[in-house]
């Protein structure tokens, strides 16, 4: 299966998530090819989750799987140790009070 490159994931991430009024942005602009792309789900309460692209490695399939999870201090942190390996490093932090981010509607998962 053709991998799309992350700049274009990423226009329509954004795109797909300003469609249902959720607030998002670039924290992190990265390889416009390759990059990975970190997703962060600020709700606006302290708290804070972080996913990451991965595979299943049943199925082959990629997921999206938390990177880290709880105050929103220690998931920055988490992001910037992960930024420190991968300079390429996308991330984009979604803001929403309700949790919804999006990663688990159909198109979105490669």
């Amino acid at each position: 299966m053709a991998r799309l490159i992350a700049r274009f994931w990423v226009d329509a991430y954004l795109a797909r998530l300003r469609l249902m009024g959720i607030p998002a942005f670039v924290v992190a602009h990265g390889d416009d090819t390759g990059g990975a792309v970190l997703v962060k789900l600020n709700t606006l309460n302290g708290q804070a989750r972080v996913w990451q692209r991965s595979f299943d490695l049943s199925t082959g399939a990629r997921v999206w799987v938390v990177l880290a999870e709880g105050d929103e201090a220690a998931v920055d942190a988490a992001i910037l140790r992960q930024r420190g390996y991968d300079p390429d490093l996308w991330v984009i932090e979604v803001e929403d009070r309700e949790g919804r981010h999006l990663l688990d509607h159909d198109g979105l998962e490669a």
